[in-house]
């Protein structure tokens, strides 16, 4: 996995990770409002990392090891905001239950949470969603944009989306989906002493219930966010100095007015 780092001068750590079928650079529109005031880690996760083309997405819990790993290597023990987007925010939750990182406040923006389903269910979900993901693969942009229904996202977007869905490996697509719909997590509510956030796009409010229904059960004290016309995962790359002022505030200690409860908020 390389890690990307900016700004390691500055005392205050912000690390942010991407979402599924993007890479880091998800992240250049934001770099450059955060890079004075902290030093800003993003990680490029295997299978998704140009400059390590033989490697395969591995799964959330390894990701999340050897993330730890790393920052704990590099004297970086103490994160202000661990930020994740859905596949990025299903590393987040693994992260905030090991423990291994001192974490002051956590973004999980649209994360993927585990199914808990029997077995055969969860693969026939993940079969879906390998298939869908590999319309895109072969279709191109036009493709992508029936199968996902993706009207919020311009032809630029689609277009990137479809360069990095062909540079995926098959292997890459289907375990990021397998492990992001089946990772491990304890079976009891978690007591993070984080300040814990799930950043909901108001358009896939519905879609996002199992989700939202368990972040309630597993984080009881998680403040809920919803985003107003914008997609899933829309916030880095469509409203940039917005997403960098909500993390300086979080990293910073400010408390944001726009935040409920996540059992108010549904």
């Amino acid at each position: 996995m390389t890690v990307h780092e900016f700004g390691k001068e500055n005392g205050d750590v912000v690390v942010l990770i991407h979402p599924s079928a993007v890479m880091w650079d998800y992240f250049e529109h934001v770099i450059p409002l955060l890079r004075d005031r902290f030093h800003l880690i993003l990680p490029a996760l295997p299978g998704y990392d140009e400059t390590a083309p033989d490697e395969d997405y591995t799964s959330v819990e390894q990701i999340a090891t050897e993330l730890a790993g790393w920052l704990d290597a590099n004297g970086c023990r103490q994160v202000a905001c661990l930020y994740g987007c859905s596949m990025g925010g299903s590393v987040v939750l693994r992260m905030l239950a090991d423990e291994k990182v001192d974490i002051q406040n956590a973004v999980v923006d649209g994360g993927i949470m585990p199914y808990r389903l029997p077995w055969i269910v969860t693969r026939l979900i993940a079969v879906r969603d390998f298939l869908l993901v590999c319309i895109g693969r072969w279709g191109g942009a036009g493709l992508l944009e029936k199968a996902f229904s993706t009207g919020e996202y311009s032809e630029e977007d689609l277009q990137y989306v479809s360069e990095t869905l062909r540079f995926m490996s098959y292997r890459t697509i289907w375990r990021t989906f397998e492990s992001c719909n089946n990772y491990r997590m304890p079976a009891e509510p978690q007591e993070s002493e984080a300040r814990v956030q799930y950043w909901c796009a108001e358009a896939e409010r519905k879609d996002r219930k199992w989700d939202l229904g368990y972040m309630e059960r597993m984080f009881p004290e998680a403040e809920l966010v919803m985003l107003e016309d914008v997609g899933h995962g829309g916030m880095a790359p469509g409203r940039p100095q917005e997403f960098a002022a909500r993390i300086e505030g979080l990293a910073t200690g400010g408390r944001a007015a726009w935040t409920t409860g996540l059992g108010s908020g549904r």
